[in-house]
């Protein structure tokens, strides 16, 4: 895990259209903390020597205001095979910086999980971050070290949850934010992870303070997801079980979720006994022979499988802060009851323009 000072990070993902890094790419160089020459292992040596954030007085007087260590953490590979991929990246990156704004002891640490080509690209889009109104870090993590490190957690989940042999989902990567908290230094207690096809409305800072929501038992916050993909998943389930919630639309059915952005207390996923058991490979076999589950999304089928069974895990989010612009699945065959899925009340604060959906222009 590599710090370096003027850099970013970003990533990607879709949903049933691949999307993959690009773009939080985003906030760039903590030019309080300085980098350039470190290996990845010293920048995690170093990272973890690291103190908490003192607390500072809010500038009127009232008592403190604690300093937080704020973790943002996107993919950003094979960006060198696609120039809207970059696109994408850049223009979610400005969104975020535009309306960014920190408290006096907060720092934003952009965790950029990428490859060597892609690492390049990254770079170059970081000219626009010179300008940031905050401080913050860029840390970036090798690709194929952290692939190594998740294989053995998630290698039973790929056959479930991928598309197939050498395909975008079936990379073990795509399963970071199930096993997070596994690889990341016990001194990161959370992380926010995004998509790279974001168009921010509103403060990051916002979406961090979505933590203090979350009820008891609560590991992972997430948004539903806004198309009718589950009703399709769980087809066999569903006819088995006709009085089912499971693949039916809000505000009364279980929809499924959305991984496009991803709230992910790592203390809490380590603490929680039930999180770690449906992480064994016995424990995702039989939920998948239970609800008849083939995915090819990843980590968001895992997560929705279990939000099936338990869905005390999850805090979820409102549609706001990821609302989905894809509408793949109305002209596929769920016409019909596509507006129950899609339908989302409120002012937008974050647009996901998955399966390369065009995000409104401001």
């Amino acid at each position: 895990m590599a710090a370096l000072s003027g850099t970013a990070r970003g990533w990607g993902r879709w949903q049933p259209c691949a999307l993959a890094m690009a773009a939080a790419l985003a906030v760039c160089a903590f030019y309080y903390l300085g980098g350039g020459g470190e290996t990845f292992s010293s920048a995690t040596r170093r990272l973890r020597a690291t103190p908490p954030a003192p607390a500072h007085r809010h500038p009127q007087g009232g008592g403190e205001a604690a300093g937080r260590d704020l973790h943002l953490l996107m993919m950003f590979t094979k960006a060198e095979r696609s120039p809207a991929l970059r696109a994408k990246g850049q223009a979610a990156l400005r969104s975020l910086l535009r309306h960014g704004r920190l408290g006096g002891g907060d720092a934003l640490h952009i965790h950029l999980v990428t490859d060597g080509a892609s690492r390049d690209i990254g770079l170059g889009l970081l000219r626009d971050l010179q300008g940031a109104a905050f401080r913050h870090q860029v840390i970036v993590h090798d690709v194929n070290e952290l692939t190594e490190k998740l294989f053995p957690v998630v290698e039973a989940m790929q056959k479930h949850f991928s598309a197939g042999s050498g395909t975008y989902y079936s990379d073990s990567i795509f399963f970071l934010s199930v096993a997070m908290h596994r690889i990341m230094p016990k001194e990161i207690t959370q992380v926010i992870q995004v998509d790279l096809d974001l168009k921010y409305q509103t403060n990051i800072r916002d979406l961090f303070d979505e933590f203090d929501n979350f009820p008891e038992g609560a590991v992972i916050g997430i948004a539903r997801e806004m198309q009718p993909v589950y009703r399709h998943t769980f087809w066999q389930y569903r006819r088995e079980n006709p009085q089912t919630k499971v693949g039916e639309p809000p505000p009364d059915g279980l929809p499924g979720f959305n991984s496009g952005v991803l709230l992910l207390n790592l203390e809490a996923m380590r603490q929680s006994k039930l999180y770690n058991q449906l992480l064994e490979p016995s424990m995702v076999q039989n939920l998948t022979e239970k609800y008849h589950f083939k995915g090819h999304l990843g980590d968001q089928d895992f997560f929705t499988m279990v939000g099936m069974e338990h869905p005390e895990l999850f805090h979820v989010l409102d549609c706001t802060w990821n609302r989905q612009l894809c509408t793949w699945w109305k002209d596929h065959g769920y016409s019909d009851v596509f507006d129950q899925y899609f339908h989302c009340k409120g002012e937008v604060k974050i647009y996901h323009g998955n399966c390369n959906t065009p995000i409104p222009e401001d």
